[in-house]
């Protein structure tokens, strides 16, 4: 297990001690803004959010990350969004690499195949814009084959057909399928955290622990 999923940090927004694995690390750049360390390798002091878009955006709301760095730090009013463009590009060069270890199927026959066969495959990708008819039809036959284990096939639907045409070279990804391997593994760690980011919401503790601070900051300067 990573060391660094196992230690804990403690999120500048929620003020809850998460594992690592949980958190996104921020460093101030050289010119004073916040910047994502997604990697956890920019040098500097680091703050943490939980894994959230609505952490991070809430720690703006609050001034949170000022207050950890006890200082002046340009905080990008756009730091959410780009987050969530660094953390979809590096779910898709993870699914690239996988593709060039020789693990990716694509089209809806070799998916087909894929979902059917003996070893179920690590994870069943669908592009979000693609039509419900090709995917109720892969479920129905993976459900056909593996019966309740079906469940146990993790979708990954999250990407756009273009998102996918883009990182695996290709005119028109729809349907793909991962096969085991240390690179689908990686993917599913890139891809869950994307999901986590867009999807977690701010706990209701949080909400209540910070709002003093938020009135204070909504009296005072908006600007960090």
């Amino acid at each position: 297990m990573d060391r660094a999923a196992e230690s804990e940090r403690r999120c500048v927004a929620t003020r809850l001690a998460l594992p690592a694995g949980d958190l996104i690390r921020f460093v101030v750049s050289p010119d004073g803004e916040l910047t994502p360390d997604i990697r956890r390798k920019l040098p500097g002091r680091g703050v943490w959010t939980a894994n959230s878009r609505a952490a991070v955006e809430h720690a703006i709301r609050t001034r949170a990350f000022a207050r950890s760095l006890k200082g002046k730090v340009s905080v990008p009013p756009d730091l959410a969004d780009a987050l969530d463009r660094l953390l979809l590009r590096d779910a898709l060069q993870s699914l690239s690499i996988a593709s060039k270890a020789g693990l990716l199927v694509t089209g809806f026959g070799k998916v087909e195949a894929a979902l059917t066969g003996a070893a179920r495959p690590a994870v069943w990708i669908e592009a979000a814009d693609g039509a419900d008819d090709g995917r109720r039809k892969l479920s129905q036959a993976l459900t056909r084959r593996h019966g309740e284990r079906a469940g146990q096939v993790p979708v990954a639907d999250c990407f756009t057909s273009d998102d996918l045409a883009l990182a695996l070279g290709r005119d028109l990804v729809i349907h793909a399928a991962l096969k085991d391997g240390a690179a689908a593994e990686a993917f599913l760690v890139r891809w869950r955290r994307l999901v986590q980011f867009r999807t977690s919401p701010l706990p209701d503790a949080a909400l209540t622990a910070s709002a003093s601070e938020l009135k204070d900051v909504t009296a005072g300067p908006t600007s960090e």
